[in-house]
């Protein structure tokens, strides 16, 4: 054990020597993973699913997931990491959009995803679970081979927290926590230390409930508790680099990156536990309803300096902007006028020309 380690309430008298998981586990915590559980690194329970979702088109044009080496390493863990002897399973909160309702605004508003209102994800969760693999290797008494993964790895993530007990993969694709809801950021740690897992999570709380079905605009929820990235108003405005269909355009709303209905209508979110959420997505300058005329007049420069260290630059300057337009199409508010023609006619992108041209096509007096 670190000499230097805080110690934890667990550890008074008559519990010091607590098992390796569970010190695991309490410096998990301390770190931000506010749940954790722990699975054996089998092959993932719905590999096959995530093989027919993939010969069906729906991964779009996110060739990643199909690409065969991807999928061998989605097969087995050990694939990846052949030493691997266990794998942790993570989650780390972030704000419910339940809680910070749009504002009125007289101004045309966009609207942005909860998970983007903070800090870019990916790096801070990485940073902290670099910190943890140090921590488990002085707990172990030796440096512990591993490997980190936060959302973009080969590997079937919500499976194995499902396995690790978690929670349950609901009918809307996310996993749901008991009695904490699903806006939680996933990452893992595969591990060449032999830990007992925990048990599954074997409850299904979804049951007959398919609000989140009859909610999504786009009908992107498929059977089989997967999503149709083709309609996701996530991947159209985020991962998708071409033109959105002009049919799915109006669906978007005023949403412009990334989308949180068929999160924010599930009853699980509706009254979780409060767990503590790291100030990293806390504090923030990202206005999560930013004003659409100043997004859509963003240099590339201010772009990049507006949003540094954010998710946000995921989608680059033309996508954002592209959803932009679109968004200021669907709200058809006349005072945007001047700056949508002056877009379309001196940009020197066409998507965003396409998508300003079209815009400006929804307003019925002549533009």
């Amino acid at each position: 054990m670190n000499p230097n380690r805080q110690q934890h309430p667990e550890e008074h008298a008559g519990t010091i020597f607590m098992s390796l998981e569970l010190e695991i586990k309490a410096e998990a915590k301390h770190l931000g993973f506010a749940i954790s559980g722990i699975c054996l690194p089998d092959p993932p329970q719905h590999y096959q699913s995530y093989l027919n979702w993939v010969n069906a088109g729906c991964h779009a044009d996110m060739a990643y997931m199909a690409n065969p080496n991807s999928q061998l390493r989605r097969a087995d863990p050990h694939n990846i990491l052949p030493e691997c002897q266990s794998i942790l399973c993570l989650a780390v909160p972030y704000p419910s959009p339940l809680q910070h309702p749009k504002p009125e605004s007289q101004a045309p508003t966009g609207r942005i995803s909860a998970y983007a209102w903070g800090q870019d994800y990916h790096t801070y969760i990485q940073t902290q679970l670099h910190q943890l693999i140090a921590a488990i290797s002085d707990l172990a008494g030796r440096q512990v081979k591993a490997k980190s993964y936060v959302d973009t790895g080969p590997i079937l993530e919500k499976d194995y927290a499902q396995a690790a007990g978690l929670g349950w993969i609901g009918k809307n694709s996310c996993l749901i926590i008991p009695r904490r809801g699903s806006f939680f950021f996933l990452a893992e740690l595969l591990l060449d230390l032999p830990l007992t897992p925990d048990p599954p999570c074997l409850f299904d709380g979804c049951k007959d409930c398919d609000r989140c079905i009859q909610v999504c605009p786009t009908s992107a929820i498929r059977a089989g508790h997967s999503i149709d990235a083709n309609r996701c108003i996530a991947y159209l405005t985020i991962e998708n680099r071409g033109a959105i269909p002009q049919a799915l355009r109006p669906k978007l709303n005023d949403w412009i990156f990334g989308c949180d209905i068929c999160q924010s209508v599930c009853p699980h979110n509706q009254h979780p536990l409060e767990t503590p959420i790291p100030d990293a997505f806390t504090n923030s300058q990202i206005n999560p309803f930013p004003e659409l005329v100043e997004e859509l007049m963003l240099s590339e420069e201010a772009f990049e300096q507006k949003y540094q260290g954010t998710a946000l630059l995921r989608a680059r300057r033309q996508g954002y902007r592209r959803n932009v337009a679109i968004a200021l199409g669907n709200q058809r508010s006349s005072e945007v006028l001047p700056f949508l023609k002056k877009t379309f006619e001196t940009d020197p992108d066409p998507i965003i020309r396409e998508a300003c041209a079209w815009a400006l096509a929804q307003y019925p007096s002549k533009t």
